[in-house]
C-alpha cells in the first residue's frame, strides 16, 4: 500500500504536463473519488481512491472455511467494513460524438485495464466444535488484488467543464482468491481544470 501512495506521488510531476485533468466523484462498486488526465490525445491515466463493497456472504463462509482458526472450528455468521479500495488504470479513448449525432458536447467511448487493491475489515463468529456452548470472534483483514478491464462512455457539456460518465468492468483477484471475478460498474461526474 506504501508503494502504490509513493507511486501516486512520483507520477504527481508527470500529470502536472498533461493537457487534460479532472477530479470528481464515481458512484457504484467502488465508490471512489477520482483523477483523471490525459498523457496523450486518447490516452488517459486514472487513480481512484474509495470504498468498495464486502464480497457475499459465500465468499467469506469460504475464506473462514479454508482457513479455520481451529480444525474443528465452525463457523456462525460474519460483520464486514471499513473497506477501501485503490486503483490506477489506464484507458483508450475514441470520439464517437457523430456515430451518435450528438450536436453539443462531446462523447467519447473508452476502454482499459488496471490494478486493483481492496481491504476489508471481517469479523467471523463461530464455535470451537459444533456442540461448544461457547461463542467465540475473531477479526481479520481481507485484502484483494488483482487486474481490472473495464469499458464506458464519457460526455463532456458543451458550455461547462464538467464532464459525466458511466462504465462496468470486471476485476479478477490474482491475491487471497486467485481467479475470484467481481463485476464493478459505477456513475460518475468530474470537474475539469
Amino acid at each position: 500500500m506504501k508503494r502504490l501512495l509513493l507511486l501516486f506521488i512520483f507520477s504527481l510531476p508527470v500529470m502536472a504536463f498533461a493537457q487534460e485533468q479532472s477530479i470528481g466523484l464515481r458512484l457504484g462498486e467502488p465508490l471512489s473519488i477520482t483523477y483523471k488526465t490525459f498523457i496523450e490525445e486518447k490516452i488517459s491515466l486514472e487513480a481512484m481512491i474509495g470504498r468498495g463493497s464486502s464480497n457475499s456472504s459465500s465468499y467469506y463462509r469460504r475464506v473462514f472455511d479454508n482457513n479455520k482458526p481451529a480444525p474443528g472450528s465452525f463457523y456462525v455468521n460474519h460483520s464486514s467494513g471499513g473497506g477501501l479500495s485503490l486503483n490506477g488504470r489506464v484507458a483508450y479513448h475514441e470520439d464517437v460524438t457523430s456515430e451518435f449525432d450528438i450536436t453539443e458536447g462531446k462523447l467519447l467511448a473508452y476502454g482499459g485495464a488496471g490494478l486493483q487493491l481492496r481491504s476489508m475489515s471481517v469479523e467471523y463468529a463461530y464455535y470451537e466444535t459444533p456442540d461448544a456452548s461457547i461463542l467465540r470472534y475473531e477479526n481479520r483483514n481481507n485484502v484483494d488484488f488483482g487486474p481490472e478491464v473495464f469499458g464506458g462512455g464519457e460526455y463532456y457539456l458543451e458550455e461547462l467543464p464538467i464532464t459525466v460518465f458511466a462504465e462496468i468492468g470486471l476485476m479478477m483477484e490474482i491475491v487471497d482468491r486467485p481467479g475470484h471475478i467481481k463485476l464493478q460498474g459505477g456513475l460518475g461526474v468530474r470537474y475539469l481544470f
